[in-house]
């Protein structure tokens, strides 16, 4: 299909196409999806996952950077009414989503209106960003299933203690569940990249916030502290805290360790004493 149109893969926006056909029929079975779903794809390529999206999903929109596959898929679905195809980069900015994507989402606010879903092979580059900003800021999707490196799936999932452990864990684990539904080898894509990759499933569980500007709040925390992961709490909060919550923290929590060191619940605890 590229070739007919007189295209290749271009490096710069990270484009490794997922062409084994039945991970991409697993990955939309993860997602579960029905008429009443918005599902969101993040670099449709030439339209193979869409092609399976668009016979599930109320409305499918897609993200597209490159201009050229924009122009293919925009023939290829020329006749789906439940298409919507979007040109650009995903992420206006490092920790924002851009906004007719964000318009788009924000449609689907509730039980009595369907949800937003993710279901995507994600450019490597723009994974953990995206990932974390769909889960901070917008409650409406449910549910999100891609693949990605494995070394970001490592990040997702880690436990205390060691280096993968993170803010992308602890705001993953803290809102989701987590399951991963494939390991996938570089066999599985055109180009091969020279990593290994997986494929996940996310659950957005029931907020352990009072409401959703909390979950704000959170993520700002943890952000905020392990910028300084080095340090013992006390000192990397102190950046992020004033005096009286840093105050309120210093005598709910043990602030003497590292950031790495807490658990998902204890990091629950400690925002919730220095709020």
């Amino acid at each position: 299909m590229l070739a007919a149109a007189g295209l290749r893969p271009r490096k710069r926006f990270g484009q490794h196409f997922l062409i084994d056909g039945n991970l991409m029929r697993r990955l939309v079975e993860s997602a579960e999806l029905s008429p009443d779903n918005m599902v969101l794809e993040v670099g449709p390529g030439t339209g193979g996952l869409t092609d399976l999206l668009v016979r599930r999903a109320g409305r499918v929109v897609c993200v597209e950077i490159d201009r050229d596959l924009v122009a293919l898929l925009d023939e290829r679905f020329r006749d789906a009414e439940n298409v919507t195809l979007i040109q650009g980069d995903i992420l206006q900015s490092k920790h924002l989503i851009m906004p007719e994507v964000a318009e788009e989402i924000r449609k689907y606010s509730g039980p009595g209106q369907g949800c937003a879903k993710l279901a995507a092979n994600l450019p490597y580059q723009l994974a953990t960003p995206l990932v974390m900003n769909l889960l901070v800021d917008f409650p409406q999707v449910r549910r999100l299933c891609f693949t990605v490196q494995a070394e970001v799936g490592e990040r997702i999932m880690a436990e205390p203690n060691c280096k993968a452990y993170g803010p992308l864990s602890i705001i993953a684990q803290t809102l989701c569940t987590i399951e991963t539904v494939a390991r996938i080898g570089p066999q599985s894509f055109w180009p091969r990249p020279e990593v290994n990759s997986v494929m996940l499933r996310m659950d957005v569980l029931p907020s352990p916030f009072a409401d959703h500007p909390d979950v704000t709040r959170f993520a700002a925390l943890v952000r905020g502290a392990f910028e300084h992961r080095r340090k013992t709490l006390r000192s990397a909060l102190a950046y992020v805290l004033d005096e009286p919550a840093l105050g309120r923290v210093c005598g709910a929590c043990d602030v003497s360790r590292r950031p790495e060191q807490l658990s998902i619940q204890e990091w629950v605890s400690l925002f919730r004493a220095g709020a």
